[in-house]
């Protein structure tokens, strides 16, 4: 094992040093701070001694502070969850004191005055602190309005939190017969718990993200499905009132700045600059999309006729949100032959995992060697091997350039895959220490984390990824990871996915496109019955006397997956995201504040799906459009996304083109992918992003590729 010249950070915490730890950053941070203060005057103010030990301390604190923080969304201990909740409510109340602070202010407000000659990220960070200033209050005349702006900044830190706090809980579940479950797969109900009592004869089917899928993929009775559907729908509902909440004081402080809305606040410092700039491009994308979507729910339609009218049932005309999954997967199968639950077989996700690691290997030049057993001892200050993960199913990488590349240390990279009680749903990537340029010029070396929520695997299966799973949780989050672990910025700031919102996505999205390539879904693809001779066994006993499948997925099916693309990632799909993107604005650009006082969030989020989508809810049935308060469980609005969510799509744009300009005729020149990683991934958020966009691709980025791959230019 190469001893990497950064130790590993340890996840040896408990309840009472994350609480003592966070206070203690907060303190030495504060000290510095203070002696800024102290010994500098405007006249003398200049970026060496005003804002480079503000970043320094920034760049020290950030090696504890996000791991503090962290545990709250991964720790199976929820007393550990709760004291990494008052690390962030601490931590959080600090950088608003901070933002508040006018004698600070004043000496970087000199600073900006002096003008003087800083490279580019130095320029950057100059500009950002004195804009963050502005932003946090300190335009505001001293008084009543400034603390009301404070008190709003401390509220909403709180609702986040707590809205946060009741996702990662249990997500609740409905008690159903297994006849009510026909269709849904064997081995899905084997592994549900059994009830008793009042629930005795049913099977515990749990609301999470996997189930809720399955059950919408294959339950063949619609009324079960638009149950799961409904109750999915409705099972944060204490949420509702904070999301609202949440709303209401983000426009209050916003127009207390001086801004016409929270959008506008936040899109200020965005590529989009105006909210303007998003409407148009959400409008014009809404317009484009709106033909295809009429086209993809007609074909769903006739689909849906045949199966009921085959069942002697008399089909009513409507098509329900509930119906898409399943009537999706039948074109699938029936049209496309292409079976996403049989397909998923050759991507198991621990093979698939291992090759896709191969493949940012050649293209970017790294290496990744996973730090096991006795190799963490050595690794572990504590001696304690086990301290350098925080549960027993991550993963531990030391991430190296390879020999082109120089061979140096780049930094370390977790993988924690699975679900588990009290651990975030969802699929993310985690930076957990930035990597920064230290005061003796050495650098400080990144760690990042990839969070999912598969899965686990049992003893006749190996955790199994549909296709849609290889391309949006594994290639999309680690490439965000990718970008934290190549990043060299000076500053922990900018450092990896610390770009502008409207950018950051496009790295990862730009990735996804490798698992639309036939040699790369063949290089990833292994049939589960191949990994082991349980697996073998296993897949035999409900093979039914079929041959063994061959090894690598068949060439026929990836062609089906390929041809069925525009069915799974259509114009339904796009417009899927297009509601989310529409609603985020809507909430946080009211035309004054009494709309958002008075808006019924959980009206517009149906009215606005149905608009846009034309898939019929609860509300065709006489039942009104508050049925289902799906803003409840959009943690993107709550969180960094807020105003932000159209990135996702405006980004796509950037995705899109860097791919069919630069490696559409070969995905795995290494040539460029390194180009790629130097000009794209190293910089991070340090420079202007369409800078870097441009530097890459010769010229100005523009929409051709982003419509033609939709089938829209």
């Amino acid at each position: 094992m190469r001893i990497p010249p950064q130790a590993p950070p340890l996840f040896n915490h408990t309840p009472e040093s994350i609480v003592s730890n966070t206070k203690h950053l907060i303190e030495a941070s504060r000290k510095v701070h203070d002696q800024v203060v102290q010994t500098i005057n405007i006249d003398s103010a200049t970026f060496t001694n005003v804002l480079l030990p503000l970043a320094q301390a920034e760049n020290v604190r950030q090696i504890e502070e996000t791991i503090l923080c962290f545990y709250k969304d991964v720790s199976s201990s929820s007393q550990l969850r709760d004291a990494s909740r008052e690390a962030r409510k601490l931590l959080n109340s600090f950088h608003s004191s901070v933002g508040m602070r006018e004698d600070l202010f004043k000496l970087v407000h000199a600073v900006v005055k002096k003008n003087e000659d800083l490279d580019t990220e130095s320029r950057l960070l100059l500009e950002r602190n004195h804009k963050d200033f502005m932003r946090d209050g300190l335009g505001l005349p001293a008084g009543a309005q400034r603390e009301r702006f404070k008190e709003i900044r401390e509220r909403i830190s709180e609702l986040k939190m707590e809205f946060q706090k009741n996702r990662n809980e249990d997500s609740g579940c409905i008690w159903l017969h297994p006849s009510e479950l026909d269709g849904v797969p064997e081995d899905v109900l084997a592994e549900l718990g059994k009830g008793s009592g009042e629930n005795e004869g049913k099977l515990r089917f749990p609301l999470d993200y996997s189930h809720v899928g399955e059950a919408l993929r294959y339950a063949k009775d619609s009324e079960i499905r638009k149950r799961v559907f409904i109750t999915n729908a409705n099972k944060y509902p204490e949420n509702v009132q904070i999301f609202s909440e949440t709303m209401v004081l983000r426009d209050e402080a916003a127009r207390l700045l001086g801004y016409s809305s929270h959008a506008a606040f936040r899109l200020e410092a965005k590529m989009a600059k105006t909210p303007e700039t998003v409407n148009s491009f959400l409008a014009d994308l809404g317009s484009r999309l709106k033909e295809g979507g009429k086209m993809e729910l007609e074909e769903l339609k006739q689909v849906k006729k045949k199966y009921v009218e085959s069942r002697g049932e008399v089909f009513d005309g409507h098509f329900f949100l509930w119906d898409e999954s399943f009537y999706r997967g039948k074109i699938l199968e029936g049209e496309y032959k292409s079976d996403g639950r049989k397909i998923s077989e050759w991507f198991s996700l621990e093979a698939t995992t291992k090759t896709m690691l191969e493949i940012f290997e050649r293209l970017f030049g790294l290496a990744f060697e996973e730090i096991v057993g006795n190799e963490r001892d050595e690794l572990a200050r504590s001696g304690r091997g086990n301290d350098l993960i925080w549960h027993d199913d991550v993963q531990l990488f030391a991430v190296w350039d390879d020999v082109e590349e120089g061979g140096g240390f780049v930094g370390y990279l977790y993988l924690d895959l699975f679900a588990r009680e009290g651990k975030s749903q969802g699929f993310s990537n985690n930076n957990l220490q930035p990597g920064f340029t230290r005061d003796d010029e050495t650098r400080h070396y990144p760690a990042t984390a990839l969070v999912c929520s598969f899965d686990r695997p049992t003893s006749k299966k190996p955790s199994l990824l549909w296709h849609y799973e290889v391309t949006m949780y594994l290639f999309h989050e680690l490439g965000h990871g990718i970008h934290d672990l190549v990043a060299k910025t000076r500053y922990a700031r900018f450092h990896g996915t610390m770009t502008v919102i409207d950018f950051g996505e496009a790295p990862s999205q730009m990735l996804e496109n490798w698992c639309w390539q036939p040699k790369t879904l063949k290089s990833l693809s292994k049939h589960y019955s191949y990994l082991s001779p349980e697996y073998f066994e296993a897949w035999k006993e409900q093979a039914e006397g079929e041959p063994q499948p061959p090894e690598q997925i068949p060439d026929q099916k990836i062609e089906a997956l390929l041809g069925a693309r525009h069915l799974s990632f259509g114009a339904l799909f796009h417009l899927r995201m297009l509601h989310l993107g529409i609603f985020d604005m809507m909430v946080h650009e009211p035309p004054n504040h009494e709309a958002i006082e008075n808006m019924n969030m959980t009206v517009e989020w149906n009215k606005l799906r149905k608009e846009l989508m034309q898939l019929d809810g609860p509300e065709v049935l006489s039942e009104g459009y508050e049925w289902g308060a799906g803003q409840a469980d959009f943690g993107h609005a709550m969180n960094e996304y807020d105003a932000g969510y159209y990135g996702y799509l405006y980004s796509q744009v950037f995705a899109d083109d860097m791919f069919h300009s630069v490696f559409e005729k070969d995905p795995m020149d290494r040539a460029e992918g390194r180009r790629y990683r130097h000009l794209v991934l190293e910089k991070g958020g340090g420079q202007d992003e369409m800078a870097t966009l441009t530097e890459f691709l010769g010229r100005k980025p523009h929409m051709e590729a982003f419509y033609r791959r939709l089938g829209l230019a």
